[in-house]
Formats: structure tokens, sequence, C-alpha cells
């Protein structure tokens, strides 16, 4: 199984600047030999022949004594070794190699820790066993090396003496590369400091502040979809972000959700897809679509949701790092899209479930996940395309009669292994965001107010619905009320009460003038 190595003058590699003076190795070149149809991995790796080592988001290069033999075995050893395991190019790669060709080349070195892992990862993606006996002797070694990727503690597998530390299942099982970022975000420990930060809050204050950020999560989940829902809508799903984490999260609780999600049922099929899905644009003329992102085929929505909900239940009881967790299902659901509509306020969703299911937030206390996704708008659907874009080009497909997509090959392996290692620092720094700018800069509003309306009762006795309508003029004015509310709203005060009032409220409040 020989795979040559790539020209020393390739220059570009499906669109990115090669590295000069060099060749690309591990699943790069696994992935060129065999014309694989799958996304192209965030980061390659690179041989220079001028012993040159750098490391940037796409390309690591490291030097000429790394570079492995010709072979289909020693690429796959040099991938496994220092590019981690990618569960879509082995399904892929497994689809077309003899397993007869397979079984020689691993019985050539069956007791090597490489391959058992590729032993062991056939027969988990593919199902079947390869006529290969069980293995008497031999250390363990775990299936993903915890240096490069996130692992949970595993099981063991006897026949190929290999603890499977997947953090999924066969059906879904994304996976995260160990980054420095992400390293950074779980030593710091944003959890910890978020309570210590809470627990100098008086109650009153909190539980304001809480009942506000509910609303504005709430809200700000509706905005990233272009809705403005009406207040008692907003309200309702926020008494539902509210619970998050006091439920499993099962189909039928999904289900339930979607219901309150979409108010409107006429134009809406609800429950899982009956039909294929896209999101993205329409031709003005013949009305074709012009997807962004293709949904999961409604024909594998059953088997990915089982995979789905097994995983979950597989993560929020591992010693996972929460926010990782929530990475990996939220961003898994959206991509899957098993809904007609709601998808994206579901994926929104299931991340304040499993953050209050892992105890990373307290129940009861908002974590407004989603205002701060919706301050990073751009962010969030660069990461979003990064997934959709990258798949896009694999799902061949044509226009269906009723102006929907018609998939025409098999995509579930798209929607089961993929990498979301670039979510996972989005969503961390939204976490990062909310504990650190959103939350207290409500729970400084609240304690600003209760001065300010406490002046406000002391001096003019005003109840507290005009209190809170002065506050909003103020506001409006940046500290001044304007000519119409002093001639109508508060015609009561007099030129010298508006002037301190207006003052205090400056002063209060800390508006620069």
């Amino acid at each position: 199984m020989q795979i040559k190595h790539f020209s020393l003058e390739l220059s570009v590699f499906h669109g990115r600047n090669v590295p000069k003076e060099g060749v690309i190795v591990g699943y790069g070149a696994i992935i060129e030999a065999y014309k694989l149809p799958v996304p192209i991995p965030q980061q390659l790796a690179f041989i220079s022949t001028k012993k040159r080592q750098s490391v940037t988001d796409e390309w690591k290069v490291y030097s000429s004594r790394y570079l492995p033999e010709e072979t289909l075995y020693k690429q796959l050893t040099f991938a496994l070794k220092y590019e981690g395991v990618n569960l879509l190019v082995f399904k892929k790669l497994f689809e077309v190699l003899d397993p007869n060709e397979l079984t020689v080349m691993l019985q050539q070195e069956v007791l090597g820790k490489y391959s058992r892992r590729i032993w062991f990862l056939y027969e988990w993606l593919m199902n079947v066993q390869l006529d290969i006996t069980d293995l008497k002797t031999g250390n363990l070694v775990p299936l993903l090396d915890e240096k490069l990727q996130y692992a949970i503690k595993g099981t063991s597998s006897p026949r190929h003496k290999v603890i499977n530390n997947l953090p999924g299942t066969r059906d879904f099982c994304p996976l995260i590369q160990k980054t420095k970022k992400l390293e950074t975000y779980i030593e710091t420990d944003l959890s910890k400091k978020k309570n210590a930060y809470l627990e100098q809050i008086k109650d009153d204050v909190l539980q304001r502040a809480s009942a506000y950020l509910l609303l504005m999560d709430s809200k700000a989940s509706f905005s990233i979809e272009g809705e403005k829902p009406r207040s008692n809508r907003a309200a309702r799903w926020g008494t539902a972000i509210g619970q998050a984490g006091v439920n499993d999260l099962t189909l039928e609780e999904l289900d339930g959700l979607q219901q309150l999600v979409i108010e409107n049922k006429r134009f809406t099929k609800m429950g899982l897809r009956k039909q294929q899905g896209f999101i993205g644009d329409r031709d003005r003329v013949s009305k074709d679509p012009i997807p962004d992102h293709i949904s999961a085929k409604y024909q594998d929505l059953e088997v990915l949701m089982q995979g789905f909900m097994a995983t979950e239940d597989r993560l929020v009881n591992s010693e996972l790092d929460p926010v990782l967790v929530a990475s990996t299902l939220a961003f898994g659901f959206v991509f899957i899209h098993p809904f007609v509509d709601g998808n994206g306020r579901l994926h929104r969703y299931i991340i304040h479930h499993i953050l209050a299911k892992m105890n990373y937030t307290q129940q009861g206390i908002i974590f407004p996940i989603s205002a701060s996704i919706l301050n990073h708008i751009k962010d969030y659907s660069a990461v979003l395309q990064l997934y959709s874009h990258s798949v896009l080009e694999h799902i061949k497909w044509k226009p269906s009669k009723d102006y929907n997509v018609e998939v025409l090959n098999e995509t579930i392996d798209y929607y089961r292994y993929f990498d979301v290692t670039r979510q996972a620092e989005f969503l961390y720094d939204c976490v990062q965001d909310t504990i650190e700018n959103i939350i207290p800069q409500e729970v400084d509003y609240m304690a600003k107010y209760d001065v300010f309306k406490n002046y406000i009762d002391e001096v003019y006795e005003m109840p507290d619905d005009i209190v809170s309508l002065l506050v909003r003029f103020l506001e409006q004015g940046s500290g001044k009320l304007s000519k119409r509310a002093f001639q109508k709203e508060f015609a009561a005060l007099n030129p010298q009460e508006i002037v301190d009032i207006q003052n205090h409220f400056i002063e209060i409040f800390e508006i620069e003038q």
C-alpha cells in the first residue's frame, strides 16, 4: 500500500498555500492518495526538507527526521502519533480498503500500539470483525492520545488491548483537539471565578439581575435568528431556559421545547423532519436552493439522534470539561438540524442544559450565553460556516420539485464524525465574556439602580413604576430628560428638581458628559 510523496513544487493544496520545500504527510497525504471525500483538516502536517519547524493555524511543519515512509501504514502511524484520531478519514478510508489487505498489513505488527488502534477503529467504525485472533498479551493503550485530543476515561477492549476513550458512540462522536487556548481556559476555572464573584452580591440584587438576564437571553436567542418575538413569547422561552438542566435531554423533551419555540405551527411540520432541509437563499428566478448548509438526510435522523442521546448520557456523566461537552452536543445538534424550524434556539438551549446539568452554572442563576453570542454574531457565523462549507462540497444534491434539496449520496458520517475544536474555542470565548462582562454589568446596573431609587424615594416619594419610567427616559437622554418628558410625564417637577435628579443620575450611573 504505497503513498507517494507529493511534488516539492506543489504550491497550493485544496485552496491553501503550501509551505516551501517539503512534502505533505499524514492525513493530508492519505486523503489525496485515496481521493477521500472528506473535509481537509483545519491543520495539516508538512515535512520540511530544510529542517525547519513551525506551527500556524493551517500547517504544522516538522523537520526531515520525522519523514514517514511511503506506505499507508507508516502514514497512518504518523497521523495517529502527531495529528490524533480523525474518525471521518478513517471511516472513508476503510470503505475503500480491501479488508484482507488491511488484515495482512496489521498482522505485520499486530502487537504494535498503532496497529491495535487501527484494528480497533476498523471494527468499531465498520461494525465488523477482521480475521485476527484476540490478543492475549500486551499492555492496554488508549485510543486517543490525551496530549493531542480530549478524551474520557473509557472502557477496555480486551480483544485489541485498547482503551476506548472516545467521547462518543459509533453513531455520534465529534472530537476536540487540545489547544493552548482551550487549556488556558480550563486551567483558569472560569466557573469558580464566577461563583466567587456571585457570592459577594446581595440576594435581592442577584435575583432581579437573574430575572432580567433571563429575558435578555431569551430575546437574544430570537434575535440571532432574525426574529423579534412578542414579550409573552420571549418570556415563555425564558422560563424554559430557566429550567434547563432539570429534565433529562430526551427527544420528547426537545419536541416539547420546539412547541414553545414555534408559535404559529400552520406552516411548520413539528417533530423530526420528514423532508430534506437546507439553510441559505433561493434563486430569485428559478426559486432553486442556494444552500450554505445542507442538513442531515431525514432518513438518517433516527440513527443520528439515538447516537446523539447516547453520547449526551455518556458525556454528562464523564469528567470532561462542561464547556467542551456543551460544544460537542450543541454544535452537533445544529449541524444535524433535526427539525424543520427552531434548531438554532434549541441548539443554544442545549448549551444552557449541559452547563446546568454538569453544575458549571447554578440552577436559578441565569447564564446569558445567547447575549454574548449575539454580541459576537460574526464569529458565531464563521464557526458555523467552518463546518457547513467544508462539508457542502462533498454533498451531492439537486433541486427538488418542491424547491427543496434532494441529497443524492450517503452523508450520515459527516454528521457523526467531525472536529469541533474551533466551535469549542468560540463557546469558551462567550463563556468568558458572559462571566467577566455581561453578568457583572447587569449586577452593577441593578446596584446603581437601587441607589438612585432610594434617593428618589427619600426625596420625591415616587411610585416604583414612575421611577422605572424616569430611569428609562434618563437612559435615553444620556442623563437628561427630554423636553417632552419634562412637559408631560414629569410635569409635576420644577426645573430645579429636574436638574437635581439629572445630576444624581449622572453621578450614580457614572455617565460621561
